[in-house]
């Protein structure tokens, strides 16, 4: 029930951290994998790790937060494989400030780029998915769509917005077989999270000690909830929010 064989995946944001941990978890079952994101250098060594695999990879370049850009991937990737089964919403961006110190230039952009980008991506790949009987979206939220931190207000807003985008796109699109759900990573080791220990001191320490699991997570951790969300295994799961995050979020 996990094998995704035949089957077409866009990752956003896919060459590297949690998008790439999540297409190599479903190249793993057989996905052929489109790595979508700004970095074209960054994006073909990850097309060619993910064909280690034995499977298909191709890098497209994309502005997730321009809409014909948008349209363009979706329609690129159709031409290459003639559909789109997965949809993984994992571009995301941060810019750490106190909320009275944030410029709404700065706000606009974070939120672009984390949500505004997975309405538009989702609803471009919404008619294929339906035409072909179904579809999985994966939108990649973050525990700060649970918890408030104050350097974080247009990223944890974002990361909200996103479990609320699930549940509508899962309850709006249950009747075409395309199931929607939310993925929220706690502390992941990635070029992010390593910008963020550096604006914030004591972040690594605090986070290690509050985490059950006794670790940072890395980007593989994510790619079993990948594969699982990908696949038929979770047909009777839509609307979910998942954590992967060591049991952070589990201490309340």
């Amino acid at each position: 029930m996990f094998d995704l064989t035949g089957r077409v995946a866009i990752v956003t944001g896919g060459n590297g951290g949690i998008g790439l941990g999540m297409a190599r978890g479903m190249a793993d079952c057989g996905a052929r994998i489109v790595v979508a994101a700004r970095n074209a250098e960054k994006s073909l060594r990850a097309v060619a790790e993910l064909k280690g695999f034995g499977v298909d990879a191709a890098a497209i370049q994309v502005d997730v937060r321009d809409e014909a850009s948008v349209e363009s991937l979706v329609r690129a990737t159709v031409a290459l494989w003639g559909r789109v089964d997965i949809l993984v919403n994992n571009a995301g961006t941060n810019i750490r400030k106190q909320p009275q110190d944030l410029a709404l230039s700065e706000w606009r952009d974070v939120i672009d780029t984390n949500l505004t980008s997975a309405f538009m991506l989702s609803k471009a790949v919404y008619p294929h998915m339906k035409a072909q009987g179904g579809g999985k979206i994966i939108n990649v939220g973050s525990m700060n769509s649970i918890f408030g931190v104050p350097f974080s207000a247009a990223y944890a807003s974002s990361k909200g917005g996103i479990v609320q985008l699930s549940k509508v796109l899962a309850t709006a699109w249950a009747a075409d077989n395309i199931q929607v759900n939310a993925v929220l990573p706690g502390w992941i080791d990635t070029e992010l999270t390593v910008g963020a220990r550096g604006d914030v001191p004591g972040l690594y320490e605090r986070t290690l000690a509050r985490t059950p699991a006794g670790r940072w997570g890395v980007g593989d951790d994510m790619a079993g909830v990948a594969a699982f969300l990908a696949s038929s295994a979770s047909d009777y799961v839509t609307g979910a929010s998942i954590p992967v995050d060591g049991g952070y979020s589990s201490l309340g």
